[in-house]
C-alpha cells in the first residue's frame, strides 16, 4: 500500500508539472533558457572554485565574459543575420524562376521539341512552389512575431535571462544538495544515482552537442564565405546550429546552401560542388571525429526518440518546448532503463514459480 501510495503522489506531481508547463508556457522562456545556460555553465564555475576564486566572483567573471560573447554576437551578428534572412526570403522567388530556366535549358538541350509540355509542367511546380515558400515565410514571421519575440517580450527575454543565470549559477550547487536533502529517505540513493545517470547524459549530451554545433557552425561559415557563396553567413549558421536534429540540419543546410551555389555559379560547377563539400566534410568530421571525442557514447539517445521529442515539445510548447525536449528525452531515456532493469530481475518478468526455484 505505501509503494502504491508513493506511485500515485510522484505520477501525481508528474501531472501537476506538466500542467503548470503547459499553463505558464508563454512565459517561460526566460527561466527556461537561464535555467539551461546556468546548468552548462556550472562546470566551469566550479573549476574555478577549485583554483581558490569563491562562487560569488567565479560566477560574476563567467557571467561577464559570456555576457560580452552575447553583446558581441546581437551587435554585430544578429543585424547581419536578419538582413540575409530578409534578402533571401525576397530572393527566393527569383532563385525559383532561375533554377525553371536552368532546368528548361537543361531539358531542351536533352530532348529537342519534347521539352515544351515539360516547360509548362515545371511552370506550373515552380509558380506553386514559390506561392507556398512565401506562405511558409510569412507563416514563420508571423508565429515567431506572436510567439515570444514580439518587442516587449524579447526585451523581458534579455533583461530576465541574464539575471535568472546568475542567481541560478551562483547558487546552483545549493540547489542541488538541498534537492538531495528532500529526496525519500528509503530511495534517497537509488534516486542519486538516477540523477546522476541522467546528469551524464544531459551533460553529455547539452554541452558536448552544443560545443559540436558551435565547432560546425563556424567551420560552415568559414568555408562558405571563403567560397564567396551568398548568404554564407546565415546559411553556415543555420545549418550548424540546427544540426542537433539527426538528418534535418544538414539536409536543409545541403539543399539550401545547394540551391544559392546552383543560381549564383551556375554553369561553373566546380564551385557548385566546394559548397556541397563543404557540408559533406563537416559531416563526416563530425560524425567521426568531433561527435565521438567531445559527445562520447554518454548520449544513448536514438535519433528517432530525439526528433519525435522535439516534434512533441515543439507542438505542446513552442520554443520552450524544443529547449526542453533533449533534457526531457534524456531523463526520460535513463528512467525507461532503470525501469527495464528493475523489470528484468521482478517476478513479473521471471514468474514466480522461477524465483522460488532459485531460493531453494
Amino acid at each position: 500500500m505505501t509503494i502504491n501510495r508513493q506511485t500515485l503522489f510522484w505520477v501525481s506531481a508528474l501531472l501537476a508539472l506538466l500542467v503548470i508547463l503547459f499553463v505558464l508556457r508563454e512565459i517561460l522562456l526566460p527561466f527556461v533558457l537561464g535555467a539551461a545556460i546556468a546548468y552548462f555553465l556550472d562546470p566551469l564555475a566550479d573549476k574555478l572554485e577549485r583554483y581558490g576564486i569563491s562562487r560569488l566572483w567565479a560566477t560574476v567573471l563567467i557571467m561577464l565574459v559570456f555576457g560580452l560573447f552575447v553583446v558581441v554576437g546581437l551587435v554585430i551578428v544578429l543585424p547581419l543575420l536578419i538582413d540575409q534572412l530578409v534578402d533571401l526570403i525576397s530572393r527566393m522567388p527569383g532563385y525559383l524562376q532561375s533554377l525553371r530556366d536552368l532546368a528548361i535549358s537543361t531539358l531542351q538541350r536533352w530532348f529537342g521539341d519534347q521539352w515544351i509540355t515539360a516547360k509548362l509542367q515545371l511552370d506550373g511546380t515552380v509558380k506553386d512552389l514559390a506561392q507556398k515558400a512565401a506562405g511558409w515565410a510569412g507563416q514563420l514571421l508571423t508565429s515567431v512575431w506572436s510567439g515570444g519575440l514580439a518587442v516587449v517580450n524579447f526585451v523581458a527575454l534579455i533583461v530576465i535571462t541574464p539575471v535568472v543565470t546568475f542567481y541560478l549559477l551562483l547558487d546552483w550547487d545549493r540547489m542541488m544538495q538541498q534537492i538531495s536533502n528532500w529526496l525519500p529517505r528509503d530511495h534517497a540513493d537509488t534516486i542519486r544515482q538516477i540523477g546522476r545517470d541522467i546528469d551524464s547524459v544531459m551533460s553529455g549530451f547539452v554541452r558536448g552537442q552544443v560545443t559540436v554545433l558551435m565547432i560546425l557552425g563556424v567551420f560552415y561559415v568559414v568555408g562558405l564565405t571563403l567560397i564567396g557563396l551568398n548568404f554564407g553567413l546565415l546559411i553556415g549558421l543555420g545549418a550548424g546550429l540546427i544540426s542537433f536534429i539527426p538528418f534535418v540540419g544538414p539536409a536543409v543546410g545541403f539543399l539550401v546552401g545547394g540551391t544559392v551555389a546552383v543560381v549564383q555559379f551556375w554553369p561553373d560547377w566546380h564551385w557548385v560542388a566546394a559548397v556541397l563539400s563543404v557540408f559533406l566534410i563537416g559531416q563526416v568530421v563530425e560524425g567521426n571525429v568531433l561527435s565521438p571525442m567531445i559527445v562520447g557514447d554518454r548520449v544513448r539517445l536514438h535519433p528517432v526518440w530525439l526528433m519525435f521529442a522535439l516534434f512533441v515539445f515543439a507542438y505542446l510548447f513552442g520554443f520552450v518546448g524544443m529547449l526542453l525536449a533533449v533534457p526531457v528525452a534524456a531523463a526520460i531515456g535513463v528512467l525507461v532503463r532503470f525501469g527495464l532493469q528493475v523489470y528484468l530481475t521482478s517476478t513479473l518478468y521471471e514468474g514466480a514459480g522461477k524465483r522460488r526455484r532459485k531460493k531453494a
